[in-house]
């Protein structure tokens, strides 16, 4: 899981696992300073990355989440089956993420994107939104995926992605699939 500071990586987990507080969120950007495994089965990890941009904490601080992640996302890690990128439906993609993504395919990570907090814009408005991150990635349309993570909508395909890069079923707390 990749994207800004508050862009609601640590909620998105806890919603896919049926957690509440498994991945630690706050309100205050940037609380996420290390890269945290959440095993998933009993074969994968969820990897929740240190957002980026603005963050609480020392500018110091802040600049060394960058090699940080950078080592995490190396090609040379097999182990590394997939990126998605996590995009706030109400700013769009911006330099980071442009970045993010060149630097995803220049690794040749297969990334996915979700515009998180879509329960904040109106029908038209998030397919504009999701068609616009799709052309900002440079991926597929299909790829884009527009979540709520608070609501639970539209985590079908983010389920769907994960089981393809982990090959675990990922269901509602009620046991239903997404």
């Amino acid at each position: 899981m990749l994207g800004r500071s508050n862009v609601g990586k640590s909620t998105l987990i806890n919603r896919l696992v049926g957690r509440r507080g498994l991945a630690r969120t706050s309100s205050t950007p940037g609380r996420t300073r290390r890269i945290h495994f959440y095993k998933v089965g009993d074969r994968a990890y969820l990897v929740d990355l240190p957002g980026y941009g603005y963050a609480s904490g020392s500018k110091a601080e802040r600049a060394a989440f960058a090699p940080l992640v950078e080592s995490y996302l190396s090609r040379s890690r097999a182990s590394l089956r997939g990126a998605l990128v996590l995009v706030d439906a109400r700013r769009g993609a911006g330099d980071g993420e442009r970045e993010l993504a060149r630097y995803l395919a220049e690794e040749e990570i297969p990334a996915r994107a979700a515009l998180t907090k879509c329960d904040k814009l109106g029908r038209g408005e998030l397919e504009r939104a999701r068609r616009a991150l799709a052309a900002a990635l440079g991926l597929p349309e299909e790829h884009v995926a527009a979540v709520s993570a608070d609501h639970g909508t539209g985590l079908a395909p983010v389920a769907a992605w994960l089981r393809e890069w982990s090959g675990v079923e990922f269901k509602r707390p009620d046991g239903a699939s997404f």
